[in-house]
């Protein structure tokens, strides 16, 4: 009986690549339509000019190719922006009310002052995104990833953060009234300051005194006045 010859799994996986054989590629998340030509002037997608204060309310810009476009101050009211790429888009005063941002991928975008009520971001990632002093109340973040996102001052009022990853977002100061947070996951997640009354699972107690809610009654929220900062020093 002749002996086995053992070949060392290297040697075979080498010679499956010379072969042709290949492990099997996993399918990716999203199909997103790349631009054919670099950024054309006009610069035109389903009728809608990606421009800044663009007017396209009710467009259709699923799985666009917006990596790094200018789109503030745009009016896209309505828009079905689902599984657009827009990443470090400018989205600085953009209306986004009422629009379908499900799994779209913001990461670094920036989206300061953005109105965003009753928007749907289901899966959507605004990893590192700013989105300070943004309004997106009524809007739906479920299983979204919101992870060291910049929400300084920005509104949350009837907001749904269901399973999101809030893990070290920055929530200095945000408006959370009547919202509701269910397995969130907020590792390091900065909630000073934070206004909170009716919201349902969120961290109340974050800060070790009384909510802030409680120390300033005399000041609605999330508004502050330099005295209320001084005393915190």
């Amino acid at each position: 009986m002749s002996a086995r010859r053992h070949v060392p799994p290297r040697a075979i996986t080498i010679a499956g690549l010379c072969l042709g054989i290949a492990a099997p590629i996993p399918a990716f998340a999203q199909n997103v339509i790349v631009n054919k030509e670099d950024r054309p002037d006009p610069w035109v997608i389903n009728g809608c000019t990606i421009a800044p204060k663009a007017k396209c309310p009710g467009v259709d810009l699923r799985h666009a190719d917006l990596k790094n476009a200018d789109l503030g101050g745009a009016d896209l009211t309505g828009a079905n922006l689902a599984r657009a790429d827009m990443r470090g888009a400018n989205l600085r005063g953009t209306k986004l009310d009422g629009a379908n941002l499900g799994g779209a991928q913001l990461q670094i975008a920036f989206m300061q002052g953005v109105k965003a009520k009753n928007a749907s971001f289901i899966g959507a990632n605004f990893d590192h995104a700013r989105i300070a002093g943004g309004d997106f109340s009524g809007s739906d973040f479920t299983v979204a990833d919101l992870e060291m996102v910049q929400a300084k001052r920005a509104q949350f009022v009837g907001a749904k953060f269901v399973n999101t990853d809030l893990q070290e977002a920055k929530f200095y100061e945000v408006n959370l009234t009547g919202a509701v947070m269910d397995g969130a996951k907020i590792r390091f997640a900065v909630f000073q300051d934070a206004w909170m009354p009716n919201c349902t699972g969120c961290p109340v107690h974050w800060q070790s005194d009384k909510p802030v809610w409680e120390l300033y009654p005399e000041t609605p929220a999330p508004q502050h006045d330099e005295s209320d900062a001084k005393e915190a020093q």
